[in-house]
């Protein structure tokens, strides 16, 4: 079959390697569609191994089942589904709470459960051997729109369920970086909350695209767009900051307008670092506030965000290739050419 492969550090190619077999508890998916993210590009460009040679890419995957092994029972032939990119053990006092973001089993402090296209074989490639446990039916949704919910909607989702009880009808909400992870932010922000939200961005083309949807959209990279976040909120800061970008000035700027007692979620990956005094002419952040470094979301995240997928009242703006594009996609999105989400469409 084809695949996205990366054979050794900054070597990406697509090539042939042979159709996976499936094993007790797996399915095998007749890949419809993939997605691509920043993590795709970083891991092209790193000039050190953040994943094992050989891995074909790939952690946002939309399937068709077509082949299923014996001691699997909740799913069929022809299913239409999308894949969770968390692969934990499902019997850890972690995952049987929910959380399994955090398995205790099959992650560990500082790396997470087994992932698509990073630690295991993903699905930038025609078909996927998928754990049945790990899969969110479907059915309904348009592929290319599927492919993106485990990833650049679950992260999003995640990340505002877990401040959902700062996010009250008459909180304010600040997005840093509005590609396709902060679009899907503000959209479900929109849908699920009563807040005020302000979209904070370099570039003005995104800011532009997303101007109807919030109540302020200023530049990032303004000195003055912590005084104009503060104006906003009446010089108090906002309840809850999402860092979708996560470097170092992103995060001194999440801290700069964040309120006494709010919540900074940074699920950016940027390299990032915050510095934190705990003396009594603190700075780095007011009492009471506080910094999360949330991952992925749970398998409750990614069904919910499906039934609301299907409901048809969130959108995202996805630039769709073919799978003989699919290096293309990776330049264009290094570029900064796409303002969304690249998604290879396999058929």
């Amino acid at each position: 079959m084809r695949a996205i492969q990366l054979k050794g550090i900054g070597d990406l190619v697509q090539t042939e390697v042979p159709k996976p077999n499936i094993v007790a508890g797996q399915v095998l998916l007749r890949v419809t569609a993939a997605g691509i993210c920043q993590t795709d590009v970083h891991i092209r460009r790193s000039t050190k191994r953040m994943i094992p040679d050989g891995t074909i890419l790939g952690h946002e995957i939309a399937g068709e089942i077509v082949d299923i092994a014996d001691d699997v029972q909740r799913f069929s032939i022809g299913d239409q589904v999308v894949v969770h990119p968390v692969w934990s053990c499902g019997i850890c006092r972690m995952c049987v709470a929910g959380q399994e973001n955090a398995c205790r089993n099959t992650g560990g402090r500082f790396y997470p459960p087994p992932t698509p296209g990073v630690s295991v074989n993903g699905g930038m490639a025609e078909y996927a051997a998928v754990p049945s446990s790990a899969l969110v039916p479907a059915a309904g949704l348009d592929p290319v729109f599927a492919a993106v919910l485990p990833d650049a909607g679950l992260v999003p989702y995640h990340s505002i369920e877990a401040a959902k009880d700062l996010l009250r009808p008459g909180a304010t909400v600040v997005v840093i970086g509005i590609g396709g992870l902060g679009q899907f932010a503000i959209e479900l922000l929109r849908e699920l909350t009563g807040a005020t939200v302000i979209a904070l961005d370099i570039k003005d083309d995104l800011l532009a695209a997303i101007k109807d949807k919030v109540s302020y959209a200023f530049r990032s990279d303004d000195p003055a767009v912590a005084a104009q976040v503060l104006k906003v909120t009446e010089g108090y800061g906002a309840d809850v900051v999402f860092d979708i970008v996560g470097n170092t000035a992103t995060l001194a700027l999440a801290a700069a307008v964040v309120a006494p007692y709010g919540a900074i979620r940074a699920p950016g990956l940027s390299n990032g670092v915050f510095q934190f005094e705990t003396n009594q002419l603190s700075t780095s952040l007011p009492w009471g506030a506080s910094i999360t470094r949330p991952y992925s979301g749970t398998h409750k995240n990614l069904h919910d965000l499906v039934a609301l997928a299907k409901t048809g009242r969130i959108r995202a703006n996805l630039t769709p290739y073919t799978f003989d594009q699919a290096l293309l996609a990776l330049d264009d999105l290094e570029a900064g050419k796409i303002n969304g989400r690249a998604v290879i469409k396999m058929s």
